[in-house]
């Protein structure tokens, strides 16, 4: 089944050139069924950006998923068109009474920043302590799931002497595990962060469960079942150049920044990078919507009750 988008949207025209299956308004009320009702709160400077990456994703599974985008109620980006957040994006506080199979937090370039000191920061908390009443599963990434996983249960973020970055091999540590369906006993990740979230202290909440973890940059996949919610510190979602990109960016700002690892050819950031983490990004995002479609309720407002 298609995911369901506005078909002027910038991602619908990028995944039907990629053979994604996707649908507007009109083909999706032909459909005798109920969609799943995903959300994106989408903090990347980068919106469409993301927004692709993820529907791509969420658009590869067997399900029908009608995707809301939504953004911060005051924040306002500055990387983005102001035609483009108007036409498709709903603040939060539009929300706060409609239910949702799912929702994504995307990270956040802000990791330098104590919680607290960031500016929608109290807004996040309430989306976070929403999800427990409004949302069936949810998803945060990198530094959402760093804000999640201390809104909920005080883990804390710490700085690195130096940037996590590159693709870095990760241990199925759950091959138990429905999120992990599919998984080989390793896994390249990519990784771009400048904080960490440490396994001693996740350890120490015995209500927390590591899924995929790397001796060289921590845990990347954590399931906080008393939440309903999934923390992934690392970027399945990322495209093949997205690293690149970034490296880039620095080299050409004069900002220090070390070759991503085990990311080029050979090391060589001549050469072309190469995406090893494809096939386990679509087993994740896969996995958890089909653990939504089999616990979510199909009569949407029983979520939460």
């Amino acid at each position: 089944m298609p995911i369901k988008i506005p078909s002027t949207l910038p991602a619908y025209d990028v995944l039907t050139r990629e053979g994604v299956s996707v649908m507007d308004e009109d083909q999706a009320a032909r459909q005798d069924i109920r969609p799943l009702r995903i959300a994106l709160l989408n903090l990347m400077p980068k919106k469409i950006q993301t927004e692709n990456q993820f529907a791509r994703l969420i658009g590869a599974t067997p399900l029908q998923i009608e995707l809301t985008l939504l953004r911060m109620s005051d924040h306002q980006t500055r990387n983005t068109a102001a035609e483009h957040m108007e036409s498709f994006y709903r603040p939060v506080s539009e929300v706060w009474d409609e239910k949702f199979d799912g929702l994504i937090i995307t990270g956040a370039p802000i990791e330098h920043l104590p919680f607290e000191d960031v500016d929608y920061y109290a807004e996040l908390q309430r989306v976070m302590d929403w999800t427990q009443t409004n949302v069936q599963s949810t998803m945060a990434v990198c530094w959402g799931g760093m804000a999640m996983i201390n809104h909920f249960h005080g883990v804390a973020k710490h700085m690195l002497e130096a940037k996590a970055f590159g693709c870095f091999r990760h241990r199925n540590l759950a091959d138990a595990s429905p999120y992990l369906n599919g998984f080989s006993d390793e896994c390249v990740i990519p990784v771009s962060r400048w904080t960490e979230i440490r396994q001693a202290e996740v350890d120490a909440v015995p209500a927390l469960k590591t899924l995929l973890g790397s001796e060289e940059v921590g845990p990347a996949l954590i399931e906080d079942t008393a939440h309903r919610a999934v923390y992934v510190f690392n970027h399945f979602e990322y495209d093949r150049d997205t690293l690149k990109q970034e490296y880039d960016r620095d080299v050409a700002a004069g900002t220090p920044i070390n070759v991503p690892v085990n990311y080029y050819t050979n090391d060589d950031p001549s050469l072309a990078p190469v995406n090893r983490w494809r096939s386990h990004a679509h087993l994740l995002y896969g996995n958890w919507i089909q653990e939504i479609y089999q616990s979510t309720p199909y009569d949407i407002g029983q979520i939460g009750a």
